[in-house]
């Protein structure tokens, strides 16, 4: 039996990462359905999921390095590609590379994610409106689709410097020693592989900037300060891999007539005195249009008046919240004589005193006048 440190091409002091890595680039070079009819590849395949169902359990390794057995039968008794599906993920049916859980978007790099802010109207937010937002990112190159290799050249080839394994080993010293870390291959940038002949119009990134529109798709009620995640609307990925996403910080227009109180609007009516005093019939601005509302006689400022089912809709929720009607009550500032003779008759009648207030100035130039008639008194005698 073929030693298990030997066949993954590692030390007997690597750590899980390091054992993992090495499965996963053996593994995918002697997979059944890249070798298809190739028995002695499915051999070594069944053989790298057995070393790797061994030294990838502490408990197992500990007795394989001990008695130089852990009883591969009992440590892997399932499918030959149980142990692949659950390194690689659940995407791979039956071992297959058919599916999305495998390939090139396995190897590749995701699309980093990306934030955008989009100014809304009240009326979208009520509605729940699709909103198009113009997005720069990275895109899929249009001359090479990505493959990040000038067409019709040779492709690409594993990279030498890290030997396909997108990691170099870095020593460093330190106060303890020799420290070895792990480190992204500077070369492949993390992908194992490098392109012979890059294309010319991307220079071997496989991704150009874009500006493209997008569409958000608002849920009925959203408020200022809320994030929306569009999956896969971020940069694209490299080699495949799954693009980005785009979060969307949702900030909101002021209204010219309702102010936002969680799921309620809020109305100012502007009430004149008279209006206040003696009750009046008002037309109310909503969202569905002007809607009827009688003010009653005796209105105090402040007072509020609900109409119900005139607000925003409840975010994730049922029912629409209320528009808020507030009385405000507004004092004038100036009035023509005959207007001041009449309030002055309404004070009268109802024994509401009014007393004439006196102000800083008219206190100074009294004080003024007092201190000239003493000094003319005095002056005299």
């Amino acid at each position: 039996m073929a030693d298990y440190y030997e066949l993954l091409g590692v030390s007997r002091s690597a750590d899980a990462k390091e054992i993992k890595a090495a499965y996963r680039k053996l593994a995918l070079r002697y997979h059944p359905d890249k070798n298809p009819g190739d028995k002695e590849a499915e051999e070594t395949f069944k053989s790298l999921n057995e070393a790797y169902a061994v030294l990838s359990d502490s408990e197992k390794r500990m007795r394989y390095d001990r008695y130089g057995s852990a009883d591969p039968q009992a440590a892997f008794s399932g499918d030959i590609f149980d142990i692949f599906s659950s390194v690689f993920g659940g995407g791979v049916a039956g071992g297959g590379f058919g599916g999305a859980g495998f390939g090139r978007g396995q190897r590749g790099q995701p699309g980093e994610d990306l934030e955008a802010s989009l100014r809304i109207t009240l009326e979208q937010a009520r509605a729940g409106e699709s909103v198009p937002l113009e997005v720069e990112r990275l895109g899929v190159c249009d001359r090479c689709e990505g493959s990040r290799a000038e067409p019709g050249s040779e492709g690409r080839e594993t990279c030498p410097t890290c030997r396909g394994a997108g990691q170099v080993r870095a020593q460093t010293q330190s106060f303890f020693g020799t420290v070895v870390t792990n480190q992204v291959c500077p070369q492949c940038r993390g992908l194992g592989e490098v392109v012979i002949t890059p294309c010319g119009k991307c220079v071997g990134s496989g991704r150009q900037r874009v500006r493209e529109p997008v569409e958000v798709n608002l849920p009925k009620g959203i408020d200022a300060g809320y994030r929306l995640r569009l999956s896969n609307e971020g940069n694209a990925g490299i080699d495949g891999a799954r693009n980005g996403d785009l979060y969307v910080y949702i900030d909101m227009e002021p209204h010219p007539h309702f102010t936002r109180d969680g799921d309620h609007l809020r109305y100012a009516l502007p009430l004149g005195l008279a209006q206040a005093t003696l009750g009046s019939a008002f037309e109310i601005p909503t969202m569905e249009g002007p809607e009827a509302l009688n003010v009653p006689p005796g209105t105090q400022p402040g007072t509020e008046f609900r109409l119900r089912g005139k607000g925003m809709p409840r975010l994730q929720k049922i029912g629409v919240g209320d528009l808020i009607v507030t009385a405000d009550v507004q004092v004038p500032k100036k009035l023509s004589a005959k207007a001041r003779e009449l309030l002055e008759a309404y004070a009268d009648e109802v024994d509401e005193g009014i007393e004439a207030h006196e102000t800083l100035l008219g206190r100074l130039r009294g004080l003024f006048k007092h201190k000239d008639k003493q000094h003319k008194d005095k002056v005299e005698k």
